[in-house]
Parts: structure tokens; C-alpha cells; sequence
């Protein structure tokens, strides 16, 4: 069976009100659901070396969801998990403190981000969305984008099926 894999940000648990609602979705679908627990882990690298190992001990990963920092660690494990998609909700990309932006293999990648996320600009995803082709989703929302989670998971809802079916594999970036 596939499995789907939550990575919660920098603040929250692994089951905190996005995880478990985007379980539901995901366990509904057919998906077997994992999240993984970086409390106590503070550093990025410890994170993708804990997803890392999630990752090795589940059958098939299809889909790596991140939210927050948890986004970066995804996009950054999805290099050598190469899942068949990737759901980032407001990644803490191009942060200060962060390495480079991670280069995600070619999959299907979401983006949904908050114009009022004072945490991440909004420019962030939506420069890293252009530079890989990715669907974005800009909401007008905060940082935690808890206003949205019913159109959240109308989109989750919709990349899971289209995981299954198969389709948005070897996404090219657009042209510059």
C-alpha cells in the first residue's frame, strides 16, 4: 500500500489540526498515514534525517506533506525519497539560517500559501512554484492557515486522487 507522510513545522506536533484533518482525507482515500515527531529535534538537518528514516521503513511513500518548516524537510527528503507528490503549506523556503532552496525531484508539487503569512512571504512559494512548475495556491490567511483548511482539503483532497489515477508525474518546470 502507498503511504502518505506529514511533517508538522517548527512549533506544532505531529498531530496537530491540519495533520489530522488531512489524515482523514488521506486514510479515505486508501492511504496509509504516517506522521513523523520532530519535537526535541530544533535543526533542519535532524528533521530530514528523521524523515529519512520514516520513510525507509514504510513500503511505498507516494506523497511527503509539509507544512511550515516541516515543508522545507519534505522538499528537501523528496530528493532521495522521490515520492510520486509533494504538499507544502507555507514551506519555510529561502529563509535566512536555511540552506538553498531544496531542488524537488520531478513530481507533482502543491503549494498553498497565506498572503498574510508574516512568518514566510508569500513570495517565497511563489517564486519556488515558477521556478518548478508547481501548482500554487495563494489564500488570504495567515501563517497557520487554519481560515482555509475546508479548501485546503478540497485541494488535498483532489492531488490524492490525481496521485492515484496516476497523472501530474514529470512535471517540467515552465519555460523561463
Amino acid at each position: 500500500m502507498s503511504a502518505v507522510i506529514f511533517s508538522h513545522g517548527k512549533e506544532s506536533g505531529p498531530w496537530g489540526r491540519k495533520i489530522t484533518v488531512l489524515a482523514q482525507i488521506a486514510e479515505a482515500a486508501g492511504f496509509d498515514v504516517y506522521s513523523v515527531d520532530y519535537r526535541g529535534l530544533p535543526t533542519v538537518g535532524e528533521r530530514v534525517s528523521r524523515l529519512l528514516q520514516q520513510c525507509l521503513s514504510v513500503a511505498r511513500v507516494a506523497v511527503l506533506v509539509g507544512s511550515s518548516m516541516g515543508g522545507y524537510v519534505a522538499a528537501t527528503a523528496a530528493r532521495e525519497v522521490r515520492p510520486a507528490g509533494l504538499f507544502l503549506m507555507a514551506p519555510a523556503l529561502g529563509l535566512a539560517g536555511y540552506a538553498p532552496d531544496p531542488e524537488p525531484p520531478a513530481c507533482r508539487i502543491t503549494v498553498i500559501h497565506a498572503w498574510q503569512d508574516d512568518i514566510i512571504p508569500a513570495a517565497h512559494s511563489l517564486r519556488f512554484a515558477r521556478q518548478w512548475g508547481a501548482e500554487l495556491h495563494l489564500v488570504n490567511d495567515d501563517h497557520r492557515l487554519e481560515s482555509n483548511l475546508p479548501l485546503i482539503s478540497l485541494i488535498f483532497r483532489n492531488f490524492l486522487e490525481s496521485i492515484r489515477a496516476g497523472g501530474g508525474f514529470n512535471i517540467a518546470p515552465p519555460p523561463p
